[in-house]
């Protein structure tokens, strides 16, 4: 099993989830997060003054799946997510030992 971890542009969140469940995988967790990477931020101008914004925000995708789903479900993400520009985003995949889904106490595969 697989951890598949995105980091997206905010406004990316729809089209990555319809690619996602196109390719069969029903379940995954949404999180708002900001940060930063070469972008390193911008700057605003608000009432005046200027200022800047070092972290900006971005939607943290989390969605466990089985090994030979991984391929597929990275080619969705980068393939909905992807703009051509600057902060676009990361994929990264972790190794996920155990699962249990608690209502059922299924664990590992039968858990995702």
């Amino acid at each position: 099993m697989k951890l598949v971890t995105a980091i997206i542009k905010p406004f990316k969140l729809d089209d990555v989830r319809e690619a996602i469940s196109d390719i069969g995988i029903d379940g995954l967790t949404v999180t708002e997060v900001k940060g930063f990477g070469r972008q390193k931020g911008h700057t605003e101008l608000y009432r005046g003054a200027e200022y800047q914004v070092d972290f900006l925000p971005k939607v943290k995708l989390e969605i466990a799946v089985q090994e030979d789903q991984v391929d597929r479900l990275v080619e969705a993400i980068v393939g909905a997510a992807k703009t051509g520009k600057i902060g676009d985003g990361k994929v990264f995949v972790y190794d996920l030992e155990h699962a249990v889904r608690i209502r059922t106490g299924e664990t590992d595969s039968e858990a995702i």
